[in-house]
């Protein structure tokens, strides 16, 4: 879920067999990228947090000496997070809406927004069910999840590079219950 390189720009949340086969896994990436990802199977995910916390108060330092406007994520407080449950009609909110909670790292607390998820911004979809927890495929480790729900036919397309159609994890935040249900 949490996505780390622009090379992986296309690749679906729960990345799998290209993770698991050192064949496939090795081909072609620069040793820096090896080194992430040998780090982030063996470090523990509060360590990560660590780091990556580090990482972008080094990158706003940056960014502002650079002149850059240093985006501050107050809007991911602005969207109510309500609970859903398997069967909630909901509304997905504007691409726009959504883009204001992501971090850096097109990311809100951890779950990634795929370019592939802005095709289901405004629509309105049914809730299949919450996301209590499930198995990283990057470490293969049962994580909790909290706040994360799976919608009815909303699924990755693979993108030419993966067989398998996944349900996209979609934030809360990112969802608008509609009334009447």
């Amino acid at each position: 879920m949490i996505r780390e390189e622009k090379e992986d720009s296309d690749i679906c949340q729960i990345q799998g067999i290209i993770q698991s086969s050192p064949s496939i896994r090795e081909k072609g990436l620069s040793p820096l990228i090896r080194i992430k990802r040998l780090l982030k199977r063996h470090l523990s995910i509060g360590f990560q947090k660590k780091i990556k916390g580090a990482i972008s108060s080094v990158r706003d330092v940056f960014d502002r000496v650079q002149g850059k406007q240093v985006k501050q994520n107050s809007a991911m407080n602005a969207l109510p997070r309500q609970r859903l449950n398997a069967g909630d009609l909901v509304r997905v909110r504007s691409r726009e809406e959504i883009q204001a909670t992501l971090d850096r790292w097109k990311s809100l607390k951890g779950c990634g927004f795929l370019d592939e998820m802005a095709n289901y911004c405004g629509t309105t979809q049914r809730v299949l069910k919450r996301v209590e927890q499930f198995i990283d495929e990057r470490d293969y480790r049962l994580k909790k999840a909290g706040g994360i729900v799976l919608l009815e036919g909303a699924l990755c397309s693979g993108g030419g590079k993966c067989d398998r159609a996944c349900f996209f994890f979609w934030r809360e935040e990112w969802l608008e219950k509609l009334a009447g249900d």
